[in-house]
């Protein structure tokens, strides 16, 4: 019998095999069975001529390789057909702490808040140069220890001190973040500087290109000093130069993939950073490091400039210290530059006062009866209660709407996409870690996931953000112990808001969160609520003891 060469595929994954037609029909059919498929003798026949067609497109395709920046057309939406938002930006005030004096111990300034620092500087009792010495300092003293550091960029840094401090002189203030220092998570681009992506095989690239939120922080006249490490490709903590330790416990890692920018906020060595998330990567770390981490709607911030790990999940938030300070950075680099086919521009209208007579608040008993009597997350509950506010018990939708594990199907698929290059020239054999449950074998593996399945799980993905949203619009705010049930993945699928934040530590005396979601777009809601709880307790305003201003 005559042989054949066929390639049988699957959603851009290719399986040579040379045999005989017999059993190459064979193969076809003992192969579909792993895609939960079974085709007749005649139908695997039928398919001969089209795979080895397909494999001609495909390597037609593959005379060049794509790399990461080149657009999915194709933007996810995370509003349900019909629904809408009739709202009108309204004028956002941001209080300025005018009253601000030096401290005597001027290690404290670590730990101010934007407002206290932006006040020190409006009145010029401190200069953003002075400022950004003293942050600069701390990083070179602390960055080791935490391997948090992967760039320090202190000659953009002072040059944008320096001219920060000469138009504030010059009567030309910015605003609250006018001559702050901040920190970028290594995956956003800066002309002139690495941008490692935290792996490898990129640790010596450079990206002539300045990123949509390094360009809005630059408006705002902040002051970039770091760029801060990532877990390796947007995974953990682990990247090419060590592991990122939590400041709370230096055996521990700072957990991922936003790990520097956690750590060195939480470490005092930078007033705020910025990070990303794909299912993840700004709560867990803000859980681990004691810092507040907000986590906008999909789409709020344009990642243009910025690596891709997943086009339809992928976020950008800011870590900071309070729910107040994410609220003056996510003002500032909301919105689109329309290089971003995800990025929207809608309003915030944030004002920092919750009326809780007003407010729709729950939160998810069917989450909160797993936990023990005494977990500190009731006492959360207590606390909202003795401000006024009127929680009432529901029923978090958990496994009634989402009974299939769909972000893993979505994640892994567009990821291997974005890093087919990687895959196809084995440069994925530098990554750190080349264990089964690592990047290489995962960017294999989904080679394997059929686009069919890749697009119903995207249809399903509809179907689970019309059964949340229909669940969220009763409520203004829902209270989810953070890592309970499927609430991780659910949010990170529908693109609504999170703001994760400290309230209490373990028994070994690391800090632990609680979870506020929001409504699409309605991020000034959920920051306002936590500030509200922040206000009356200090959990945000502990410090890693080493890093304490008192501390030697």
């Amino acid at each position: 019998m005559k042989s054949f060469l066929f390639i049988f595929f699957f959603s851009s994954s290719l399986i040579v095999f040379s045999q005989s037609r017999t059993d190459s029909i064979q193969l076809i059919r003992n192969t579909v069975k792993l895609y939960d498929l079974d085709f007749t003798e005649a139908e695997a026949d039928s398919m001969l001529g089209n795979l080895n067609f397909n494999l001609q497109l495909y390597k037609g395709m593959h005379k060049t390789l794509p790399a990461n920046d080149i657009p999915f057309p194709f933007a996810f939406n995370p509003v349900p057909i019909g629904m809408n938002f009739p709202r009108t930006p309204q004028t956002v005030s941001m209080p300025i702490r005018m009253d601000m004096q030096l401290p005597k111990n001027m290690n404290e300034l670590a730990f101010y808040s934007i407002p206290e620092l932006a006040g020190l500087i409006k009145t010029k009792k401190i200069s953003s140069v002075e400022l950004t010495k003293f942050f600069i300092a701390r990083l070179k003293k602390w960055g080791d220890t935490l391997e948090c550091v992967i760039t320090l960029t202190e000659d953009t840094a002072m040059a944008q001190a320096m001219r920060a401090d000469e138009e504030i002189k010059n009567g030309k203030y910015r605003g609250l973040l006018h001559g702050i220092p901040y920190g970028l998570k290594d995956l956003f681009a800066v002309k002139g500087y690495k941008t490692t992506w935290g792996s490898t095989p990129y640790k010596d690239q450079v990206i002539e290109d300045d990123s949509y939120v390094y360009k809005k922080l630059r408006e705002a006249g902040a002051v970039l000093c770091a760029k801060l490490s990532m877990g390796a490709l947007a995974y953990n903590n682990k990247w090419f130069g060590g592991e990122t330790k939590n400041p709370w416990n230096l055996k521990q890692g700072s957990s991922g993939s936003s790990a520097g920018s956690a750590a060195a906020t939480a470490a005092g060595l930078l007033p705020f950073a910025i990070g990303t998330e794909t299912l993840g990567s700004i709560v867990s770390p803000s859980t681990r490091c004691g810092t507040t981490g907000l986590r906008p709607t999909f789409g709020s911030i344009s990642r243009s400039g910025a690596m891709v790990l997943c086009w339809s999940l992928d976020k950008v938030g800011p870590i900071c210290r309070s729910a107040e300070d994410a609220a003056i950075v996510f003002n500032y680099i909301k919105g689109t530059d329309g290089k971003d086919a995800g990025a929207v521009d809608k309003p915030f209208n944030y004002n920092g006062k919750t009326d809780f007579n007003k407010l729709r608040i729950a939160y998810a008993d069917n989450l909160f009866k797993r936990l023990k009597p005494d977990a500190q997350e009731w006492k959360v509950l207590e606390l909202y209660r003795s401000l006024g506010a009127d929680i009432k018990a529901v029923d978090f939708p958990d496994s009634s709407i989402y009974p299939v594990n769909l972000v893993s199907i979505i994640l892994n698929a567009e990821s291997a996409a974005a890093f087919d290059e990687l895959t196809r020239t084995n440069r994925d054999d530098l990554i750190e870690r080349q264990d089964k449950d690592f990047w290489p074998n995962s960017f294999r593996t989904a080679r394997l996931t059929p686009a069919v399945e890749y697009i119903n799980a995207n249809r399903y993905r509809y179907n689970l953000c019309k059964a949340f949203n229909e669940f969220m619009k009763n409520y203004d705010v829902v209270i989810v112990p953070t890592f309970a049930g499927r609430q991780l993945s659910i949010t990170n699928l529908t693109g609504n808001p999170v703001v994760c934040m400290p309230m209490g530590f373990n028994q070994s005396g690391s800090p632990i969160s609680i979870t506020l979601v929001g409504n699409l777009y309605d991020e000034a809601t959920i920051l306002a609520t936590a500030k509200a709880f922040q206000d009356k307790t200090d959990f945000n305003k502990k410090h890693p003891e080493k890093f304490n201003p008192q501390t030697p």
